[in-house]
């Protein structure tokens, strides 16, 4: 098992917090760090050295690209993990507002592919 650092314990613990109001949470080891599922999808995930991965609607890539912090989300050796997925640096996650507002955003997004027995849009 990986052994946690501070920073990303800090964030897990800072996570886990803002999402205890959300149905049918729980954390799950991937991508490198601690993902955090809403309704069996990966909303966020705590990495190693205390930055975020966020997974957000894809046709706002390009928009969440321009904030301060984020970047293309990439795996293993730097190949692109494809429109969706964010990289916010550890820098930007440690603030709580920055924070909340990217939960925000991947919650959003969590919400809108649920299908409407979870309160979002129909998926094919």
């Amino acid at each position: 098992m990986r052994a946690i650092s501070p920073e990303q314990a800090d964030l897990i613990e800072r996570l886990r917090t803002l999402l205890s109001g959300e149905p049918a949470v729980r954390e799950v080891s991937m991508f490198g760090g601690r993902a955090f599922m809403v309704n069996d999808r990966m909303v966020v995930s705590a990495q190693k050295h205390g930055g975020l991965l966020v997974h957000a609607d894809a046709e706002r890539y390009g928009e969440l690209l321009g904030r301060s912090g984020a970047r293309p989300a990439t795996m293993g050796t730097g190949r692109a993990m494809g429109p969706g997925w964010i990289e916010v640096s550890a820098g930007w996650a440690a603030d709580d507002e920055m924070l909340g507002w990217w939960i925000g955003v991947a919650m959003e997004h969590n919400r809108a592919i649920g299908g409407p027995e979870r309160g979002g849009a129909e998926t094919l």
